[in-house]
């Protein structure tokens, strides 16, 4: 065992761990550790099933005693995040991942960790090797390409499980048990536009800048700016006051990501400079009061640009800045069942121009499909009021949470009974495999847990090797409960 993960308790899952890590497993590229999971089931005798996806399925039988027990399915994704600091000589295809001891926790040497979700495929594998655990019969479900589309779970089939119930091993937070998570979809709105001559005069560009983003489901409360929004404001006041032309527009980055960044590159006369620049000032400074503390570093500037040949007609034009300027985005509803958790919401994702189209898009989210279908409903009406086409694609369902379920009420039974105090009972307002693949197994009953995980999908990973003790602990507890 390395020097990082020497001496390091519970053994049983720190050595798979190690042997995930030393395992290129970028999205897509799983083949060598979906071999490894394979050999080694093959190893202890156990049956496996590889799907048309590249999915895993083991199946182990019941300790002796627990024959009797509902199956119960251990889930993880066998991919993830591939990331690395600036000047890092590090090649995720080829090389292993060096993992770094800082006190209470483990990271990598200038990449991603991958213990989202190395902790819990680790863990799964160490209950599929152990001998000692009086867990009831066993499935592990280990999938493929979580961290990019979700499209293991996507293309994993009913009929495959037998499972009653399912614990998925990819939450990041200790303490917590996860019990639902939001579905979504795309709504895409384009509009053709007409293009002419750029007049005489001055070309600007307009740049929304320094706010912090972040994901559209779990930061989508925290009142945080929307650049494309934003950038639709400002061109709004800026073409009611001033003779304006507007060549091009572009914000935002992903559909699943609050937009940080956008920009406009207008047309006007020279000698309007002056009033623009204030114009921007003034709307800057009303919507940097209107954010106060959420979101404070926002800036809106004016800077020269090389003068474009064509622009948008006019009329074109304020029809698309009418439009990102008072589209819906944020949370629509919270949660009657589980507090603080955002129950609807939509996010204005991107804009853009290309080849004469405007492009919108948007993404809505919910743990319910009708309150998908009523938000989606919301963000088609003001677009097609507007002139533009809309499309609805992507779709992945939702995970409603049930916190009365047989499944939930056990699992709150053991941590009380381990450490005196009642779990946090949370869902995400996110996208999960729990969700994607408990569609296709309607009966089955789904729990998330996990350790101590912070900054995944960045090479400030960190995971917290106190906490992994404690979840082992508690996996355990559980699986000779159920």
């Amino acid at each position: 065992m390395s020097s990082a993960l020497a001496g390091l308790e519970p053994q049983e899952i720190w050595k798979h761990f190690e042997a995930l890590a030393a395992i290129p497993r970028a999205s897509t590229k799983e083949a060598a550790v979906r071999n490894h999971i394979v050999k080694l089931a093959a190893s202890l005798g156990l049956e496996s099933i590889v799907d048309e996806a590249g999915n895993v399925v083991v199946r182990k039988p019941a300790h002796a005693g627990r024959e009797s027990a509902p199956v119960t399915a251990l889930q993880g994704h066998l991919d993830m995040v591939c990331e690395k600091n600036e000047g890092t000589d590090f090649n995720f295809d080829t090389d292993g991942i060096k993992i770094v001891r800082k006190e209470d926790w483990l990271y990598a040497d200038g990449t991603t960790l991958g213990s989202d979700n190395g902790v819990g495929v680790a863990s799964a594998l160490a209950v599929m090797e152990s001998k000692t655990i009086k867990h009831g019969p066993m499935e592990f479900v280990f999938t493929v390409e979580e961290e990019t589309t979700l499209g293991g779970a996507a293309a994993f089939k009913g009929g495959v499980l037998k499972a009653h119930y399912l614990l998925n091993l990819d939450n990041e937070e200790k303490g917590t048990l996860c019990i639902g998570c939001a579905g979504g979809l795309n709504t895409r709105a384009r509009r053709k536009v007409a293009l002419q001559a750029a007049g005489a005069g001055a070309a600007y560009r307009i740049k929304v800048s320094g706010l912090k983003g972040g994901h559209s489901g779990v930061d989508i409360h925290l009142g945080r700016g929307n650049a494309v929004r934003i950038l639709g404001g400002t061109l709004q006041l800026a073409l009611e006051q001033l003779p304006l032309e507007i060549a091009d527009l572009k914000g935002g980055s992903a559909h699943n990501a609050i937009p940080r960044e956008a920009f406009a590159v207008v047309v006007s006369d020279a000698a309007n400079e002056a009033k623009l620049k204030s114009i921007v000032a003034q709307y800057a400074e009303d919507v940097r009061v209107d954010l106060g503390s959420f979101d404070p570093d926002l800036q809106i500037v004016v800077e020269k640009a090389e003068r474009p040949q064509q622009v948008i007609a006019a009329t074109d034009a304020k029809r698309v800045v009418d439009l990102i300027s008072s589209l819906h985005h944020g949370v629509l509803a919270m949660s009657p069942d589980v507090p603080g958790l955002v129950q609807d919401s939509t996010n204005v994702a991107t804009v853009s121009l290309k080849d004469g189209v405007a492009e919108i898009v948007t993404s809505q989210r919910s743990a319910i499909l009708g309150s998908i279908n009523i938000a989606k409903r919301l963000v088609a009406t003001s677009c097609l009021l507007a002139g533009f086409e809309v499309e609805h694609a992507n779709s992945y369902p939702g995970w409603k949470p049930e916190p009365n379920s047989d499944i939930v009420r056990k699992s709150k039974a053991v941590f009380e009974e381990m450490y005196g105090s009642t779990p946090n009972l949370i869902a995400m307002h996110a996208g999960l495999e729990t969700g994607v693949i408990g569609v296709n197994y309607p009966g089955m009953q789904m729990i998330s847990f996990g350790p101590q995980i912070e900054h995944p999908h960045s090479p400030a990973e960190r995971v917290q090797i106190s906490s992994v003790a404690e979840f082992w602990k508690y996996l355990v507890a559980v699986l000779e409960k159920l």
